[in-house]
């Protein structure tokens, strides 16, 4: 019988794209059982996600993060044809109730697939951190537009504006970002150190192999290489 190897992945650093650094092994193996819900509450095996397709999956911190809303209005951006042309599925995942997830969406103008993992068992058990950390030669995330302070209280205000008034996730959860697919095979996997430690979506999109690039330094455009 032929042994069953670990997917291979890396970690690819944001101060230079040739800086590429191994982490430790995920195995999908892990969660593909676990239950992700969908914004009705129908729940579906997180293997599903991946299993046919290669999928890019974010993970967010909380839907009241103003930095995970401005990411994630940035995703929403990108053209339905560049995914469809590459064969890949974008899918975000949150950590909050079910419930969250429509308004969220109509935040952010997302149209892609969406779910949340309630109780984090995902995001536990594939390792990502529940603390920030920062370092010196950390760069700030290209899609966040607010300023701290700013954007703590917009954050605040939405939490206590929102029907339920709760914070829509654990807010030391960290997230992060997997590109998986099809079977268990994990071709890239980045765990935020802090809410500005996202992966650049035109990197994502360039390591899952989308040839139109999105450039979203102004208006969102599709460079072709």
């Amino acid at each position: 019988m032929a042994e069953v190897r670990s997917p291979v992945t890396r970690q690819v650093t944001k101060g230079s794209r040739e800086t590429v650094s191994p982490v430790a092994d995920i195995n999908l193996r892990d969660v593909e059982e676990c239950s992700v819900y969908d914004r009705h509450g129908l729940s579906v095996p997180f293997r599903t996600l991946y299993q046919h397709w290669k999928s890019v999956i974010i993970f967010v911190r909380n839907f009241l993060c103003y930095s995970c809303k401005e990411y994630v209005e940035d995703l929403g951006k990108i053209p339905k044809e560049a995914l469809e042309d590459a064969g890949i599925r974008l899918i975000v995942i949150g950590q909050s109730g079910y419930r969250h997830i429509e308004p969220f969406c109509l935040l952010t103008g997302y149209p892609y697939e969406i779910y949340v993992d309630p109780q984090r068992h995902i995001y536990q058990r594939l390792g990502m951190k529940r603390e920030e950390k920062y370092i010196d030669s950390a760069h700030p995330s290209p899609h966040v537009k607010s300023g701290v302070f700013m954007g703590q209280l917009k954050s605040m205000w939405r939490a206590m504006t929102s029907p339920a008034f709760d914070f829509q996730g654990d807010l030391h959860q960290q997230g992060g970002a997997i590109i998986a697919g099809p079977g268990s095979q994990v071709h890239f996997s980045h765990f935020d150190m802090n809410h500005l430690d996202h992966m650049p979506i035109s990197w994502l999109l360039q390591l899952a192999g989308v040839q139109q690039i999105v450039d979203f330094s102004n208006k969102p455009k599709i460079i072709h290489v």
